[in-house]
Formats: C-alpha cells, sequence, structure tokens
C-alpha cells in the first residue's frame, strides 16, 4: 500500500507540475516562477509551534513564524535580528532586554512583547502538554510554574516593560541564550487567533489549521493536502518583505527516499531530504555538484524502555552499546561521513569533546550480558526495534541486528511504523528500543542533555536520576562556562554509566540540490533562512498584494 501510495503521489506531482507540457520539467518551470519544490521527509505532526518536535516541522514554521531572533544566512553561531531588532543583557548575561521593530501578523495585528508573554505563557502551562517545555526552564521560575508548584504566571522571568520592549530574567549566565532563541518552541502565537479557537490549553485548537493560520514570518500558509503538499506564498504582511526573494516554497512529505530521488533527476524537486546510502558512492561520482555532505550537529541513537524486560537491566543496555562497531557501520552502511557515536553529546561543540563511553568492546559486552543472565545470549526474550518508515532507519536498524546476533547471539526484531504512529507509540512508552535522532536547538551540550532530565517531554525512555538532574538544574546557575561544561560532563557519564539510550553515530547533513537554487550554505544546525533564497533565472518577485 505504501508504494502504492507514493507511486501515486508522483504520477500526481508530475502531472500537475508540467504546465508547459513535457518539454520543460518541473523543476525549471518552478525555478523560472521563483517556486522552491522541497522534499521534506515526512506529513508534519502539525505546524503549532508549542505542539510539535520534528525537524520536518521546523522547515514549514520557520516560513511562517519568526521569533526574537532569527537564522543568520551563513553562520548558525551568529543570532540573526528577527522580531527584535537589537538586544542586550545586564553584563552578567543573566537579564536580557530584547527591542521589538514595527512588525504585523498576517491578519494585520501588530506584533507586542505581550505577544511573546502570552505564547511562552502558553508554552509553560501543564495542561497543554508542550513536550519542549523543559527548554524554557533556563528562565527563573519556569519550572516551577510548569510543574504547578505556582499557578502565578508573574513568577515567571519575563514581562513586557511596554509594546516595544521584553525583559528576559534567567536563573544564571547563559551568554548562548540568544542561539536559544532560534528555535521555533520560542516562536510567539497570535494571542487573537489562539484565543478565538480554544484558547491557551486546548491542544486541538484550529487556529493552526489552512483556515485559520496567522504568522509572522517571510511566507504564509496557502495549501495544505494531506500526505501530499504544503504550500507557501510570499507574504506582504512581513516586516522584511522586500528581502524576500522567491514567490513560494512547496513542501512534500515523502518519506521514501527511492521515490525522491526519482523525484530529483526526473526534475520534480529542488531539494531532497535524504540520499539512500548505498547510493551515496554513486552521486559523489556522477552528480558530484548536486550531492551535498556537510557537518551537522546532532546524533542518531536507539532510545530503550528501561522499564521493559531485559532492558530494565543496566547491563544488558550497556552491553547492546558496546557490541556495536560504529566505525563499520558509518564506512560500510551509512556511507555519509558520520562519525562514530560514541557518546550523546556530538562532535562540534567547541570546548566540549565527545564521550567515549559507547566505544566498541564486544568481549565487555559478553560479559555484562552473562552477568546480567544470558551466557551467549541464553535465554534473551523476543524483542523489537522500532523504526519510523525509511530506508535507510531499516539499514541501520538491519546492521545493528546483524551485530548484536554476531558479538551477543542475540536475536532482535524491527518493526517499522509511519512517522505519526511512531511519534505516538514512543511517546507512550509502547515500544522496547525506539530509532531515534537529535538535532541540536543550538550550538551547545545543554542542547542535548537537558532532553534526558526525569519527566523531559522528549526523554520518553521512563528513565531518570535525581543526580543527573540536579547537575543539569546546577549548571544553569553556574558562574562561568568551564564550571557549566565540568558539571555538564558529569551528567554525560552519569547517563552514559546508566545507557537509556544507545549511541550510533553522529550525523552528517547528506541530500540532493539544484545547483541553480542560490543563497543556501552549509549549516551546523541546518537552519537556513527561506526568505534569503532565490533561483537566478527567476523573474523578480510578484510584488505584495
Amino acid at each position: 500500500m505504501k508504494l502504492v501510495r507514493h507511486a501515486l503521489l508522483v504520477l500526481m506531482l508530475g502531472l500537475g507540475l508540467s504546465a508547459c507540457g513535457d518539454r520543460e520539467r518541473a523543476t525549471d518551470t518552478a525555478a523560472r516562477e521563483g517556486v522552491l519544490l522541497w522534499g521534506n521527509g515526512t506529513e508534519p505532526k502539525g505546524l503549532d509551534p508549542h505542539l510539535v518536535t520534528g525537524v520536518p516541522e521546523n522547515h514549514i514554521i520557520s516560513s511562517l513564524i519568526e521569533g526574537l531572533i532569527a537564522y543568520h544566512p551563513d553562520n548558525d553561531m551568529i543570532p540573526a535580528p528577527g522580531m527584535a531588532e537589537s538586544w542586550e543583557h545586564d553584563g552578567q548575561y543573566t537579564v536580557w532586554t530584547f527591542h521589538l521593530r514595527d512588525a504585523k501578523w498576517t491578519n494585520g495585528d501588530p506584533v507586542v512583547a505581550g505577544d511573546f508573554v502570552y505564547s511562552w505563557h502558553r508554552a509553560l502551562i501543564p495542561e497543554l502538554g508542550n513536550q519542549y517545555a523543559e527548554i524554557f526552564y533556563v528562565m527563573k521560575g519556569a519550572q516551577a510554574f510548569n510543574e504547578g508548584k505556582t499557578k502565578d504566571f508573574s513568577t515567571v522571568g519575563v514581562k513586557a516593560l511596554d509594546d516595544k520592549t521584553l525583559q528576559v530574567t534567567l536563573n544564571g549566565p547563559a551568554p548562548y541564550f540568544p542561539n536559544m532563541l532560534k528555535h521555533y518552541s520560542w516562536f510567539p502565537v497570535n494571542p487573537r487567533a489562539v484565543e478565538e479557537h480554544g484558547g491557551m490549553a486546548d491542544r486541538q485548537s484550529g487556529w493552526s489549521t489552512l483556515e485559520n493560520y496567522v504568522g509572522n514570518g517571510p511566507f504564509r500558509l496557502k495549501k495544505w493536502v494531506t500526505n501530499q503538499e504544503i504550500e507557501v506564498e510570499r507574504s506582504p504582511t512581513y516586516w522584511d518583505a522586500k528581502t524576500v526573494k522567491l514567490n513560494g516554497i512547496r513542501f512534500f512529505p515523502i518519506e521514501n527516499a527511492g521515490t525522491e530521488e526519482v523525484m530529483f533527476r526526473g526534475g520534480r524537486l529542488h531539494l531532497t531530504n535524504n540520499v539512500l546510502n548505498d547510493k551515496v558512492p554513486v552521486f559523489k561520482k556522477k552528480m558530484p555538484d548536486e550531492l551535498k555532505i556537510e557537518p551537522y550537529l546532532g546524533n542518531y541513537y536507539y532510545k530503550i524502555n528501561v522499564e521493559r524486560k531485559p532492558f530494565n537491566d543496566p547491563r544488558v543496555r550497556k552491553a547492546l552499546a558496546l557490541a556495536i562497531d560504529r566505525k563499520l557501520l558509518v564506512e560500510k552502511v551509512t556511507k555519509g561521513g558520520q562519525l562514530p557515536g560514541t557518546g550523546f553529546v556530538p562532535a562540534g561543540v567547541p570546548g566540549y569533546p565527545p564521550s567515549d563511553r559507547a566505544d566498541f568492546h564486544p568481549e565487555e559486552a559478553r560479559k555484562l550480558l552473562a552477568e546480567a543472565g544470558y551466557p551467549n545470549g541464553k535465554g534473551f526474550p523476543k524483542t523489537e526495534i522500532l523504526v519510523n518508515t525509511l530506508e535507510t532507519h531499516r539499514q541501520i536498524a538491519e546492521a545493528l541486528q546483524a551485530m548484536w546476533k554476531e558479538h551477543l547471539n542475540v536475536d532482535i526484531g524491527i518493526y517499522n511504523q509511519e512517522w505519526k504512529v511512531y511519534l505516538n507509540n514512543v511517546t507512550n512508552g509502547d515500544y522496547d528500543m525506539a530509532r531515534a535522532g537529535w538535532i541540536g536547538d543550538y550550538v551547545d551540550p545543554s542542547a542535548f542533555l537537558n532532553i534526558m532530565t526525569t519527566g523531559n517531554g522528549n526523554n520518553d525512555t521512563n528513565w531518570g536520576d535525581p543526580r543527573y538532574d540536579a547537575l543539569i538544574r546546577d549548571a544553569q546557575r553556574a558562574p562561568d562556562e568551564k564550571t557549566r561544561f565540568a558539571m555538564l560532563r558529569e551528567a554525560e557519564q552519569i547517563m552514559m554509566d546508566a545507557m537509556p539510550v544507545i549511541p550510533i553515530y553522529f550525523y552528517t547533513r547528506v541530500y540532493l540540490k539544484d545547483p541553480r537554487l542560490k543563497g543556501w550554505h552549509p549549516k551546523l544546525l541546518d537552519n537556513h533562512p527561506q526568505k534569503y533564497l532565490y533561483f537566478e533565472e527567476q523573474g523578480q518577485p510578484a510584488p505584495a498584494e
């Protein structure tokens, strides 16, 4: 059924985009018209920035909404002006003041400081169930409010001094705070739109549907056909509309990398989300200008449900981690320049080298498994790896399956599900082991370690450790970077000793890009400000309505 769906999708796209007949490819027509055709991996879970957690959602939401801080065109370490045209701190990096520019929402409302207070209030109310609520814990009082210890939001360190001035008070020094604000979890929502469609705590709110979506970004929502296409067009109300070069972007939810490749080579996509592992050497040789392999601050890992046998025993979890030959995996299976993932924080964070606690030690792995009661795999129960539907995830799972059979003599199955179903089952703890990936929300070890605190909405492993939680909490108040990094390193070692997650590799970004697309630069977090993208052959942008 899934292959049939993808075949139909390719046919529909071919018919829908061949406006000039067979003589011109869809990508040629779209480039001339200033429309980017983007393979986005999967159907987004939604477009509400306080209710989603994925990268596919990020691409679309970032076109529709802009936060205080925007993406820099070519450097993810540099905060660029967004809704805030300027900002400063108190000299201790603890109290930050943001000065807002004149900007509008697509419904005509002015963007004011109170919109951010409302939005962060919404993101933190326990009833909403925001999985990203913990990212706000850097703010004074945010954790206590989100945990229901107080219902008085005025105790949280954010307030509007006036319509154009927002003040934020943190728990301690955080020089990296402006870069945190680039992430969509900090984005504002339009208060009027939210209140008109169920209010702050309504998870089923209709404000973020096609008919009701209100944004303040460079594009506005134009079309949304589930499992087929989401289209955005230039927004005439955006404060920097003159800079926006594209007339629109069409995001296609294509989970099958083979289908993506066919569409790219057939002139139906300018960008792919992925490349089949086996095709990387072929593209290196035959399409070097289109193939992109770039650094990417992320880790690919397996979550483990530590409440299920036999994974409730940390010796079993560590045995599985130590029985993986990651160097062989990245060289023979993934083939995209990835690095062996021996810790949870990936390579690329200045001053914070990766841990080596999950290196390849098969003898130690066999010893631990025997100590746990499964000598040479005897008596090991039936278990499964849950992956979301994508060929590369299955290939990696099959490689690990073979390694665990070879080194531990255990048989572990593989089960795949579509993205939304997979997300729901992982969130509900309905899995043994589950494929996962985490891309840094900002360039700092805390962007990875924070998600493993007890009860964190992105943890999903049922693991928690009071000492780990205390170190993460205290690191937010550390007087200097050296002390903070030392606390975070100690926390990471605690997690690696417990092994509720199995690191696999550190990402690279491997994809195909039409060379005609300009304004797109390699980025460590793969955050590309879409207002700077353009095609050389496109005409002048359509006039704002």
